[in-house]
């Protein structure tokens, strides 16, 4: 199985399945010396993991990370980082019914098509599981360029139809984690919470909407041509479980603009030269221009619901199938800081690669 391994310099290779003994990741090419504070890592992980509130999987799982390697006595030795997260919870005959079928909108009929095999326990490889190892990642990634004035900020900002209506500048993104659906406009978060718990008293699913801002990105990350910093974070947020959508800056409403009001128009401020609006998103010819980095990735709703559908089995025979297990109703709570995690992957990576290692 290839794809794996994600970066250049800073390179991850995560491993392990949904219901296997542990998942885990590699991380090669973080300069060393670098301090490394292991609760925050943990941290992380804490916003990610099953189980954290009423919103999410049932799933119990601590999701305590053990460094085997790279780290010694809180600071990166400049060998490679392995981190190790044990599965402690997992329920591998709440799926024995799915040996030999295929469930809609899930990986089930393309990993067997393209492996003949496969672990359908949790989805095996396939499952969401696997993010809590970039999220591990992405916490040292985020420690590095804290050390470098740069911050990674994410938020629900749309659950089904209900959305923030403050413009991203004026949020208090402090309040983010205030709420369990981590929608920093309470009144919104009060919304989507009610919303979120109808849905799942329905055995259904919804989807969302989770935005992005990297402030204190300097100027001149990414290359112009293929590498271009936009799209290298769009390759990244798509890679994510059940992310169908990326857009960086005005995004998809950029096509009924005209150029006379799209245009970032540059301005003096101080020593540094700015643009007046950010439709570009912070980045131009691929390459950051020192404004914050704003995208918005879209989720789907969760595939697997608590309601009969049809399907076919291996011998396309037609079937019912009706989910069982332990599932998210909406996944964008959990997914903000996957979200985080991916993009201080690709900054990190991108920071290295025009500053050299520092």
């Amino acid at each position: 199985m290839a794809g794996n391994s994600f970066g250049k310099l800073f390179r991850i290779t995560t491993f392990g399945e949904s219901h296997g003994p542990a998942i885990g990741v590699v991380i090669d090419g973080c300069p060393a010396n670098l301090c490394i504070d292991l609760e925050e890592v943990q941290n992380e992980l804490n916003r990610r993991r099953p189980g954290q509130s009423a919103l999410v999987t049932k799933r119990d799982e601590s999701d305590r990370v053990q460094v085997l390697s790279g780290i010694f006595e809180n600071r990166t030795t400049g060998a490679p980082i392995a981190l190790l997260i044990p599965n402690e919870d997992a329920r591998s005959k709440d799926y024995s019914h799915l040996k030999d079928t295929f469930r809609p909108s899930h990986a089930d009929f393309t990993y067997q098509s393209k492996y003949g095999h496969r672990d359908y326990r949790g989805g095996g490889r396939s499952s969401a599981r696997e993010t809590a190892a970039r999220v591990a990642a992405g916490a040292i990634a985020k420690q590095y360029l804290q050390a470098k004035g740069i911050y990674i900020s994410g938020w629900v900002s749309q659950v089904g139809r209900i959305s923030c209506t403050t413009p991203h500048t004026e949020l208090n993104l402090s309040l983010t984690e205030a709420s369990p659906v981590r929608c920093p406009e309470p009144a919104t978060a009060a919304a989507m919470i009610n919303h979120i718990q109808e849905v799942k008293k329905a055995g259904d699913s919804v989807g969302g909407i989770v935005s992005c801002v990297v402030t204190g990105c300097p100027a001149g990350l990414g290359e112009p041509v293929f590498d271009k910093l936009h799209a290298e974070l769009g390759k990244a947020m798509l890679g994510i479980n059940a992310c169908k959508g990326f857009e960086i800056g005005s995004g998809f409403a950029a096509a009924s603009m005209l150029g006379s009001d799209h245009n970032d128009l540059f301005s003096q401020q101080g020593e540094q030269i700015v643009t007046k609006t950010n439709y570009s998103g912070g980045v131009q010819g691929g390459i950051s221009n020192g404004m914050d980095v704003y995208f918005r990735c879209a989720f789907k709703p969760v595939a697997t619901i608590l309601q009969e559908q049809e399907s076919v089995d291996a011998e396309g025979n037609t079937i019912q199938l009706q989910g069982k297990g332990r599932h998210d109703p909406c996944v964008v709570p959990r997914a903000v800081p996957i979200v985080e995690a991916m993009a201080a992957l690709v900054v990190m990576d991108y920071h290295l690669l025009q500053f050299g290692i520092k």
